[in-house]
């Protein structure tokens, strides 16, 4: 269950860094909102992980899928450049993370 909760609250990491760049320095209303209610909860989530995964696996497990899904949904949503070189380093993230998760 622990990682459910932390593969969930690293998702919830790219919510709240999006909604962050959408609410132009906290001056629009809800996606400030957002902000908080997905930092909040990606925090519980990852505090609630913690209790049974070692800090150092957890902590960068979850910051993997945040900075993978922020970047991804940057190229794929936001209109962020794209280059092979881009996605060959998400991957090795990615394969880090997948790593880190069978080497616990």
């Amino acid at each position: 269950m622990a990682w459910i909760v932390l593969v969930i609250s690293g998702l919830l990491e790219t919510a709240w860094a999006i909604a962050l760049d959408r609410s132009a320095g906290f001056t629009r209303p809800l996606p400030t909102a957002v902000f908080g209610v997905a930092l909040v909860l990606s925090m519980l989530g990852l505090g609630y992980s913690l209790r049974t995964i070692p800090v150092g696996t957890g902590y960068a497990v979850w910051v993997g899928i945040g900075a993978v899904g922020t970047a991804v949904a940057g190229m794929t949503v936001l209109g962020e450049s794209a280059s092979l070189p881009k996605i060959l380093c998400l991957l090795l993230v990615v394969a880090g993370v997948i790593g880190l998760k069978y080497a616990h």
